[in-house]
């Protein structure tokens, strides 16, 4: 019997991880009996009382399970980490608040079944704030036309991704890992699956501006160099227009010297001008300088606090992913 794995990361969603529960197990018992499962939750160092109803959810069933981090890790690597932890033949990963369907389970589960590796659900329309969902198409434009690799428009990460593609994802070691761009640059010959985005069943997000930026930022710093190549080629022009301007006024003062008063106006202009795009290139340089920085570091994916209804150790190198498989093919006979 093959194992599905459904990974829902969680922040301060003691309104949505019960009903989410329920809906996930219902439709999995209902619609997918012949396959074997397990829920699992990852929170992200809650703080309104989510935690309690997860260990709770886990009492009364022993296929939820959970991990509590130490604390917040940030929205990318928390999920990611879930993802090295699970143990079914393929990972199923989508948020708590129900803005991805359950319904969608089953289709990822028939496309998964017909040989694709990676199935994702793609938004073709959302119920959020229609500034925002314009916001989020001209990004996902933007960077798309930057990026080296050909990026997913409106893939938010959520998705089916099969047992082979989770240990790609173990051997990247990656400290700062953007999913997204992972299975673009990547995956496997993948499946999208359409679907509309509904609102939040209950309680607020929490992608605030900051959050929104940093994502935006790891995608430019992780898949781009254009934003390099433009300080690059806008300093040559600005170079340039600045000794063509330079020479022209030296003209024009030799040739009418007591006629023609440089000013200071184009002066201030200028410097001001040339200082706000220094700013903003070294503005831009140090983001890329940080994600390096983050990269050397080496710091782990997450620290975790606490496990429940999950007996085996956390994996966290390739050779603890090698040997999982190797242990999984003696269990099913293959070695």
């Amino acid at each position: 019997m093959k194992k599905i794995s459904v990974l829902i990361p969680c922040y301060n969603e003691k309104e949505n991880v019960g009903p989410i529960s329920q809906a996930v197990t219902g439709i999995l018992e209902r619609e997918l009996p012949q396959y074997d499962y397990e829920l699992v939750f990852i929170d992200n160092d809650s703080t309104d009382g989510t935690r309690d109803i997860i260990r709770g959810l886990c009492r009364e069933n022993p296929r939820i399970k959970a991990i509590f981090n130490a604390r917040n890790f940030g929205q990318f690597n928390s999920p990611y980490y879930g993802m090295l932890q699970v143990t079914g033949d393929c990972v199923i990963e989508m948020v708590a608040d129900f803005q991805d369907p359950v319904e969608l389970i089953p289709q990822y589960v028939h496309e998964w079944e017909k040989g694709y590796k990676i199935v994702i659900g793609i938004k073709t329309s959302s119920q959020e704030n229609r500034i925002m969902y314009w916001l989020r198409s001209c990004y996902y434009r933007t960077i798309k036309k930057l990026s080296d690799v050909e990026q997913i428009e409106h893939f938010t990460g959520s998705g089916l991704y099969d047992r082979e593609f989770i240990e790609i994802l173990r051997r990247l070691d990656d400290p700062t890992p953007f999913l997204r761009g992972i299975v673009a640059e990547l995956g496997y010959k993948r499946k999208e699956i359409p679907y509309e985005q509904p609102k939040r069943r209950a309680g607020k997000t929490h992608n605030n501006f900051y959050k929104l930026y940093d994502a935006a930022m790891l995608s430019v710093t992780s898949y781009t160099k254009a934003g390099l190549r433009l300080a690059t080629i806008f300093g040559s022009l600005c170079a340039g227009l600045s000794l063509a301007v330079a020479l022209v006024y030296l003209v024009m003062k030799l040739i009418w010297w007591d006629r023609f008063p440089a000013g200071m106006a184009p002066m201030l202009i200028g410097m001001l001008f040339l200082g706000s795009i220094q700013l903003f290139f070294i503005g831009l340089l140090g983001e890329y300088i940080m994600s390096i920085n983050q990269r050397v570091m080496k710091r782990p994916l997450v620290i975790e606090e606490e496990r429940i209804n999950m007996d085996a150790a956390p994996l966290r190198t390739e050779e603890d992913g090698k040997a999982a498989v190797q242990e999984r093919a003696v269990t099913k006979g293959e070695v």
